[in-house]
């Protein structure tokens, strides 16, 4: 399973309305809208890269009202008893 993480800027449209045509995309797990530079942030679970590499540009920046988008690929997911298993340096 890979996992991406696409913020989209948005024009136009409000990000409510963008955001709820993604997540309606094949491969968006999740959609939020967020503070910054960027409107909205779809997070993508597939299996492939190629599958990233289709939606993105087929799928997601061709909704109206999306103006650009930045694609993160992630390498590796770390869960919370992960992180403390590896700062844990034995010190009570």
């Amino acid at each position: 399973m890979v996992t991406a993480f696409v913020q989209i800027k948005t024009a136009g449209r409000k990000p409510s309305a963008v955001a709820q045509q993604v997540i309606s995309i094949d491969g968006v797990a999740e959609v939020y809208s967020i503070s910054g530079d960027w409107d909205v942030l779809a997070v993508l679970r597939l299996a492939t890269y190629e599958q990233i590499a289709e939606v993105v540009p087929e799928k997601i920046a061709v909704v109206p009202g999306v103006a650009s988008t930045t694609t993160i690929l992630a390498f590796r997911a770390y869960t919370a008893g992960e992180l403390a298993a590896a700062f844990d340096i034995g010190l009570s």
